[in-house]
């Protein structure tokens, strides 16, 4: 091989000089290879999963605040009977985490009646009107528990699985793992509804220690989602083109100089990216031409549901283009008043959740159906989650606290169990009865990866010296929902 042609093929890798001798300088690099130069030159390109895939793509669906499942899912009568009363202390053998506001009387809400759906016979409160009638088409887990008992905290451990930022969200992993099925959108991308970023930001879709290439893409809320994407009408593509061949001419040197910067080459990709995107990006998100029947089905003919639901829409669009993981947050309708805009439900429990209830419930229940109708849903995984439940006493009279130690979640789609229930909690829905059914944050993150096709063992990366994975040290696939 010439100079100029060794030169050349170590400056398309991201090598820079030396070449091999410094690929343990590259982050998540070993033995230098030509595979490896390959996934540094296109790093979203498509990998193979390890084994076959139930599913193609994750729509993860953050109830941020974290719900109270015991309005929602969790029926339990001994509650509503002891209510009013002190917890018996039997219930709280085994915690030792304390709460913000301390233990307090039992509570159930007057508001709450319960009825059965499906063939399944899930139970839901009269605060889920249509998602209950998808009942048959959900997967609980009602044993689910989680560390912390602080939004922040448990919600980054939600998403990256741990406590502190730094590690890649699970998105990440995804993308890192299986690359991009459509080359002109990101393969990641996080929506939100309202008028605010969600709680503790981009942390939450970061790639952390992997490659920067591979964190979320965050689309905002209204009618343009992505900022500065239209091409100026003075500008030619012609002169587009060129500008970002010199733009990346020089970020290539830039990266010969530097070959450990993820960001500089992310920086690259994001460019050449935005520009795919200026064709098929608006109309992967652009929901006008959508049939009416369609809007109505996802709640935008309903100003309390409107904003979630034209997320969820946007959701499905992007899916059905071949995104792999959308991660949405729920924030707060608009034009109602209140203190709170989310889930957490420290005091008029009732009035909080009727809204919030009243923004996801047909949004929701409209995805699954759609869905299904169009043949997504065996190829898409919806989860339902959420940082962590509420307690089974009251707080302020008509609120509940933070509760890590036995909640609900579902998932929907591809390789699951429909209408199974798997797990529950005692009988006043405090903390999970049988602990060897507990599904912590670990467990849920990989069975989702093994829906995918990825082994949350064998998918690594190697950062400082460590082989890092997923899910830390711990995680389980819970196989008993495993179709």
């Amino acid at each position: 091989m010439s100079n100029d042609s060794r030169r050349n093929f170590l400056f398309k890798s991201g090598l820079g000089v030396g070449g091999a001798a410094l690929s343990g300088v590259i982050p998540g690099v070993g033995a230098f290879s030509a595979a490896h130069a390959a996934e540094l030159e296109n790093p979203l390109a498509a990998k193979s999963a390890h084994f076959p895939a139930k599913i193609k793509s994750v729509i993860w669906l953050h109830q941020n605040g974290a719900p109270s499942t015991l309005d929602l899912y969790d029926h339990k009568p001994d509650l509503v009977k002891l209510a009013g009363q002190d917890i018996p202390a039997s219930f709280l053998k085994g915690i030792k985490t304390s709460t913000q506001g301390g233990v307090g009387k039992l509570y159930a809400s007057k508001s709450r009646t319960w009825k059965q759906h499906g063939e399944s016979g899930a139970w839901f409160s009269n605060l889920l009107p249509n998602l209950a009638k998808q009942a048959d088409k959900m997967t609980f887990i009602k044993s689910s528990t989680t560390v912390g008992a602080t939004h922040d905290i448990s919600i980054l451990k939600l998403n990256t699985g741990d406590l502190n930022p730094g590690r890649p969200s699970l998105g990440a992993w995804i993308t890192y793992a299986l690359g991009s099925a459509n080359q002109d959108l990101p393969p990641y991308v996080v929506l939100y509804n309202g008028d605010r970023e969600p709680q503790a930001g981009s942390v939450n879709w970061s790639s952390g220690f992997l490659p920067a290439v591979y964190q979320g893409t965050a689309f905002r809320p209204g009618p343009s989602p992505i900022l500065y994407l239209d091409r100026l009408a003075s500008r030619s593509a012609t002169q587009q083109r060129s500008s970002l061949d010199l733009l990346k001419r020089l970020n290539n040197i830039g990266a010969e100089r530097h070959p450990s910067d993820t960001e500089l080459r992310a920086r690259l990709q994001s460019y050449e990216l935005a520009d795919r995107m200026q064709t098929a990006a608006p109309k992967a998100v652009d929901i006008s031409n959508e049939s009416a029947a369609t809007k109505e089905l996802y709640g935008l003919n309903d100003k309390t549901s409107q904003s979630y639901g034209e997320v969820l829409l946007r959701a499905r669009r992007l899916v059905e283009n071949g995104v792999r993981f959308v991660q949405v947050v729920s924030g707060f309708p608009e034009g109602v008043e209140t203190d709170r805009q989310s889930w957490d439900a420290h005091s008029e429990l009732d009035e909080n959740h009727g809204v919030m209830a009243r923004m996801v419930d047909k949004p929701i229940a409209g995805l699954l159906h759609d869905l299904k109708e169009r043949g997504l849903l065996d190829s898409t995984l919806v989860v339902w989650t959420s940082e962590f439940g509420r307690t089974s006493w009251g707080e302020s009279g008509s609120g509940r606290d933070h509760n890590p130690w036995g909640y609900t979640q579902w998932l929907a789609g591809g390789g699951l169990k429909a209408g199974f229930t798997y797990g529950e909690t005692d009988e006043v829905g405090l903390q999970v009865a049988d602990k060897d059914k507990s599904v912590d944050t670990y467990d849920l993150h990989a069975t989702v990866l093994h829906l995918m096709g990825l082994d949350h063992l064998k998918t690594t990366f190697l950062n400082s010296g460590r082989s890092e994975r997923p899910t830390v040290v711990y995680g389980k696939v819970i196989k008993d929902i495993l179709a």
